[in-house]
């Protein structure tokens, strides 16, 4: 049965076939994306990958240094035994940027596990972990166009607030 943990090496080989995955469908404007523009290369080093995953843990940490605009972010993967399934970020808090289309939490699943039910066991085993940082209602977003999002955010009790530009909002109570 599938789980939310920690970033970890364990899942490294099918994290890397996920990572091809997205690239085969030309994956853009997602944190999946931004990995792979920033760090797929370094990635078939087994050490470059230990980096990697020990600087998502930093991220959660309030006193790691990040660019502007950045929040600290809890990463947890979506996984089945040594298979990685997805993502999911935790922002811990909002800035006016996610405010207003990023939200408190995004997702993603491999393209070859969509449709199966990820997303939203994902988003839902999620809510007590934004719970645990101080986060009574989350904010997360979809595009317009993205009906399988609007369902998964909707399936966790998501109420839409609204939309800005093609970013719909939503509210999701975590307890």
């Amino acid at each position: 049965m599938p789980e939310l943990e920690p970033p970890t090496v364990r899942v490294r080989d099918s994290f890397l076939a996920a990572m091809e995955e997205f690239v085969a469908e030309g994956a853009s404007g997602s944190q999946t994306a931004y990995w792979i523009e920033s760090h797929a290369p370094s990635w078939l080093e087994p050490a470059a990958f230990s980096a990697f995953v020990d600087a998502l843990h930093a991220e959660a940490l309030e006193e790691t240094p990040r660019p502007e605009g950045f929040v600290p972010t809890t990463t947890l993967w979506w996984t089945e035994g040594d298979d990685y399934l997805g993502r999911i970020a935790i922002r811990h808090r909002l800035n006016e940027f996610l405010l207003g289309v990023g939200g408190h939490i995004g997702y993603d699943v491999r393209p070859s596990r969509r449709r199966e039910g990820h997303a939203t066991s994902m988003l839902r085993a999620a809510l007590p972990h934004a719970r645990a940082l101080g986060i009574d209602s989350a904010l997360v977003t979809c595009d317009s166009d993205n009906v399988a999002s609007i369902r998964v955010i909707e399936a966790a009790g998501g109420v839409f607030e609204d939309q800005r530009g093609i970013k719909r909002r939503y509210w999701v109570d975590t307890a």
